[in-house]
C-alpha cells in the first residue's frame, strides 16, 4: 500500500524528518507515536503533499508519487484529516460531506451520502442541516473522518482524532476506525497519544528528533517504549 524510504523533509535549513522508513500493508493500521514536535505531523503533510521533501521516495501501491500534487494524491485513493479537523463551520453537516467527493477518482453519480458512512457515525445522519460549527469537537471529528471517507480513500491518514475529545466519543471515534479497516480494506495510517487507540493499531512506528526510533507488532508495544515516546 504505502512505502517510503528514506525520507529527507526540511524546513528552510533546519532538518524535520531525517531518513524515514515506513510502510503501511494493505488493510491494516499502523500507528505512530512519539512526543510533540518530534515530526509526525510533517511526515503526514509530506505523504498528502501539502509539504515537499528533499530525498527519498513515497510509493503508493508501487506507484512512485514524489512529483503529485496533492489534488492528485487524493484521486490516487489518499484521504487526509488533519489535527484540528478543518471542517468548514459554515456549511451544513450534508454540505461538509458533499465536499469529499470532490476527492474520487471518478465523479460521483449522484450528491447523496452512502448508508455505510451515517452507519459508522449516526450521530451525523440526526444533524445533516445543522451548522458544521454548531458541532462539539467529538462530533465535528467524526464528521472530518467521515467527509474523508466519501472520497473512498485507499489509504486514511488520520493526525490525532482523539485529541481534546471526551472519553465516551474518543471510544466510538476507536470503533469506527476499526470498523473501517476491518469492513472495507481501507488501510490507515495514525496519529495518536492516547494508549488505548494505539493499540487497537496492527503495527507502531515511534519518532524521535525526526527519526524513526522503534517500531514493531502493538501487542508487542512495552512499558519501556510507552514511557519513552509517548507524551503523558
Amino acid at each position: 500500500m504505502l512505502q517510503i524510504s528514506n525520507l529527507d523533509v526540511f524546513y528552510g535549513e533546519s532538518h524535520i524528518l531525517r531518513n524515514v522508513d515506513l510502510s503501511v500493508p494493505d488493510g491494516q493500521m499502523v500507528c505512530l507515536i512519539g512526543r510533540n514536535g518530534v515530526g509526525k505531523t510533517t511526515l503526514l503533510k509530506t505523504i498528502v503533499g501539502l509539504l515537499k521533501h528533499r530525498s527519498g521516495k513515497i510509493a503508493l501501491n508501487e506507484t512512485i508519487i514524489n512529483s503529485k500534487s496533492p489534488d492528485q494524491r487524493a484521486k490516487m485513493g489518499i484521504g487526509y484529516v488533519p489535527q484540528g479537523r478543518e471542517i468548514i463551520p459554515r456549511l451544513t453537516v450534508k454540505e461538509n460531506l458533499l465536499l469529499g467527493l470532490e476527492a474520487r477518482k471518478k465523479p460521483a453519480k449522484n450528491q447523496e451520502i452512502p448508508e455505510e458512512i451515517l452507519t459508522l457515525f449516526p450521530v451525523l445522519k440526526t444533524m445533516l442541516s445543522r451548522m458544521g460549527g454548531d458541532l462539539s469537537g467529538g462530533q465535528q471529528q467524526q464528521l472530518a473522518i467521515a467527509r474523508a471517507l466519501m472520497g473512498q480513500p485507499q489509504l486514511l491518514l488520520l493526525d490525532e482524532p482523539t485529541e481534546g475529545i471526551q472519553p465516551s466519543i474518543i471510544l466510538e471515534i476507536e470503533a469506527a476506525i476499526r470498523r473501517i479497516v476491518a469492513t472495507t480494506g481501507i488501510s490507515v495510517l495514525l496519529v495518536e497519544q492516547h494508549l488505548h487507540f494505539v493499540r487497537q493499531a496492527d503495527y507502531y512506528y515511534a519518532m524521535q528528533k525526526g527519526g524513526i526510533v522503534a517500531s514493531g507488532s502493538t501487542s508487542e508495544l512495552s512499558q519501556e517504549v510507552i514511557q519513552r515516546f509517548l507524551a503523558v
